[in-house]
Protein backbone atom coordinates (compact mmCIF):
# COMPACT_ATOMS: atom_id res chain seq x y z
CA UNK A 1 0.00 0.00 0.00
CA UNK A 2 1.46 3.32 -0.54
CA UNK A 3 1.85 6.10 1.71
CA UNK A 4 -0.59 9.18 1.77
CA UNK A 5 1.35 12.51 0.07
CA UNK A 6 1.54 15.32 2.51
CA UNK A 7 3.06 18.39 2.95
CA UNK A 8 3.83 17.13 6.36
CA UNK A 9 7.14 15.74 7.35
CA UNK A 10 7.20 12.12 8.02
CA UNK A 11 7.66 11.72 11.30
CA UNK A 12 5.15 14.46 11.98
CA UNK A 13 3.41 11.96 14.43
CA UNK A 14 7.07 12.18 16.50
CA UNK A 15 9.98 9.47 16.94
CA UNK A 16 11.50 7.68 19.70
CA UNK A 17 14.72 7.89 21.08
CA UNK A 18 16.94 7.64 24.52
CA UNK A 19 20.40 8.33 24.99
CA UNK A 20 22.16 4.78 26.23
CA UNK A 21 25.48 6.57 26.37
CA UNK A 22 26.82 3.88 24.60
CA UNK A 23 29.37 5.80 22.94
CA UNK A 24 28.69 4.53 19.43
CA UNK A 25 28.13 8.37 17.92
CA UNK A 26 31.71 9.07 19.73
CA UNK A 27 33.57 7.11 17.86
CA UNK A 28 34.47 5.84 15.20
CA UNK A 29 35.71 7.26 11.24
CA UNK A 30 37.22 10.86 12.34
CA UNK A 31 34.89 13.82 11.78
CA UNK A 32 33.94 16.91 13.03
CA UNK A 33 32.26 18.09 16.73
CA UNK A 34 31.58 21.67 16.39
CA UNK A 35 32.04 24.17 18.91
CA UNK A 36 31.34 27.65 19.79
CA UNK A 37 32.58 29.81 21.33
CA UNK A 38 29.95 29.36 24.47
CA UNK A 39 30.27 26.05 24.27
CA UNK A 40 34.48 26.34 24.48
CA UNK A 41 34.10 28.48 27.44
CA UNK A 42 31.54 26.06 29.02
CA UNK A 43 33.92 23.18 28.51
CA UNK A 44 36.91 25.17 29.56
CA UNK A 45 35.65 26.37 32.65
CA UNK A 46 34.17 22.43 33.69
CA UNK A 47 37.49 21.98 33.52
CA UNK A 48 38.94 24.48 35.62
CA UNK A 49 41.45 26.13 32.20
CA UNK A 50 41.10 29.07 31.02
CA UNK A 51 39.89 29.42 27.15
CA UNK A 52 43.34 29.30 25.70
CA UNK A 53 45.07 26.57 27.54
CA UNK A 54 41.27 24.46 27.05
CA UNK A 55 41.60 25.80 23.04
CA UNK A 56 45.15 24.31 22.55
CA UNK A 57 44.52 21.05 23.85
CA UNK A 58 40.68 20.18 23.05
CA UNK A 59 40.11 22.07 19.81
CA UNK A 60 41.46 22.76 16.27
CA UNK A 61 40.53 25.04 13.67
CA UNK A 62 38.54 24.09 10.46
CA UNK A 63 38.78 27.12 8.14
CA UNK A 64 36.86 29.45 10.29
CA UNK A 65 35.07 27.14 12.26
CA UNK A 66 36.53 25.62 15.29
CA UNK A 67 35.50 21.58 16.56
CA UNK A 68 36.94 19.29 19.10
CA UNK A 69 39.89 17.31 18.72
CA UNK A 70 39.91 13.38 18.46
CA UNK A 71 41.89 10.55 19.85
CA UNK A 72 44.09 8.74 17.41
CA UNK A 73 41.60 6.25 16.54
CA UNK A 74 38.44 8.94 15.70
CA UNK A 75 37.03 8.90 19.39
CA UNK A 76 36.52 12.26 20.62
CA UNK A 77 38.58 13.43 23.08
CA UNK A 78 35.40 13.36 25.84
CA UNK A 79 34.78 10.09 25.59
CA UNK A 80 36.24 7.52 28.55
CA UNK A 81 38.02 4.80 26.69
CA UNK A 82 37.15 2.87 29.68
CA UNK A 83 33.42 3.08 30.54
CA UNK A 84 32.54 4.47 27.01
CA UNK A 85 30.56 7.45 28.20
CA UNK A 86 30.90 10.69 27.73
CA UNK A 87 32.96 13.07 30.33
CA UNK A 88 30.84 16.35 29.48
CA UNK A 89 27.60 14.99 29.15
CA UNK A 90 25.69 17.54 30.49
CA UNK A 91 27.82 20.46 28.50
CA UNK A 92 28.06 18.31 25.48
CA UNK A 93 28.49 20.66 22.02
CA UNK A 94 25.04 21.20 19.93
CA UNK A 95 25.64 19.00 17.45
CA UNK A 96 25.66 16.09 20.10
CA UNK A 97 22.41 16.92 22.03
CA UNK A 98 20.76 17.17 19.28
CA UNK A 99 21.82 13.54 17.96
CA UNK A 100 19.63 11.81 16.16
CA UNK A 101 17.32 14.54 15.09
CA UNK A 102 19.52 16.15 12.17
CA UNK A 103 18.60 16.48 9.18
CA UNK A 104 20.37 13.66 7.33
CA UNK A 105 18.82 11.13 9.95
CA UNK A 106 15.12 12.87 9.23
CA UNK A 107 15.65 12.74 5.71
CA UNK A 108 13.23 9.75 5.30
CA UNK A 109 11.98 6.65 6.38
CA UNK A 110 15.07 4.58 4.85
CA UNK A 111 17.81 7.30 6.98
CA UNK A 112 16.18 7.27 10.43
CA UNK A 113 15.68 3.42 10.10
CA UNK A 114 19.77 3.01 9.16
CA UNK A 115 20.29 5.29 12.10
CA UNK A 116 18.17 2.78 14.39
CA UNK A 117 20.34 0.41 13.15
CA UNK A 118 23.54 1.87 14.18
CA UNK A 119 22.27 3.41 17.62
CA UNK A 120 20.68 1.70 20.18
CA UNK A 121 18.69 4.62 21.76
CA UNK A 122 17.26 5.18 18.63
CA UNK A 123 13.40 4.05 17.65
CA UNK A 124 12.95 3.50 21.72
CA UNK A 125 13.02 5.52 24.88
CA UNK A 126 10.85 8.52 24.94
CA UNK A 127 8.35 9.91 22.26
CA UNK A 128 9.35 13.25 21.22
CA UNK A 129 6.92 15.26 19.44
CA UNK A 130 7.40 16.34 16.21
CA UNK A 131 7.27 19.91 17.66
CA UNK A 132 10.22 19.02 19.98
CA UNK A 133 11.99 17.51 16.96
CA UNK A 134 12.13 20.51 15.15
CA UNK A 135 13.44 22.90 18.05
CA UNK A 136 16.60 20.16 17.79
CA UNK A 137 16.87 19.69 14.24
CA UNK A 138 16.70 23.77 14.22
CA UNK A 139 19.29 24.17 16.52
CA UNK A 140 21.93 23.33 14.82
CA UNK A 141 21.04 25.54 12.28
CA UNK A 142 22.05 28.60 14.11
Amino acid sequence: MLEKQTDEPWYRDGLRFECTQCGDCCTGEPGYVWVDEQEIAALAARLEMDVDAFEHRFVRAVGLRKTLVEYPDGDCIFLDPETRGCTVYDLRPVQCRTWPFWDSTLENRRAWKETCAVCPGSGRGKLYTFEEIEIRRKEREV
